[in-house]
C-alpha cells in the first residue's frame, strides 16, 4: 500500500482508467462477437449492420487511447475482410 500522497492518488487513479479501459475493450469484444455471428449464419444485412457497430466501437476505443492505431487498422481490415468475403 503506498504511504505518500501522490502515490494514494496514483492509485486511484490507475483503478478508474483500468476500468474504462475494460469497458471499452469489452463493448468492442462483443461487437466482434456479433459480427462473427451474422457472418457464420450468412446474413449479409445483419453483417453489414455489425461491421457497422464494430467499426464505431473500434474507433472509440483508440480514441480513448486504450488501442494503438496500428491495431484499430489491422482489426477494421480484418473485420472489413470477413464481411467483404460474404456472398
Amino acid at each position: 500500500m503506498p504511504n505518500m500522497k501522490n502515490a494514494i492518488k496514483k492509485v486511484k487513479g490507475d483503478k478508474k482508467k483500468a476500468k474504462l479501459n475494460n469497458e471499452f475493450s469489452a463493448s468492442v469484444k462483443s461487437a466482434i462477437k456479433d459480427l462473427n455471428k451474422a457472418v457464420t449464419a450468412g446474413d449479409k444485412k445483419k453483417a453489414d449492420a455489425a461491421l457497422k457497430i464494430a467499426l464505431k466501437r473500434v474507433d472509440k476505443e483508440h480514441a480513448a487511447g486504450v488501442t494503438k492505431k496500428e491495431t484499430v487498422a489491422r482489426r477494421k481490415s480484418r473485420l472489413m475482410k470477413k464481411v467483404n468475403a460474404m456472398k
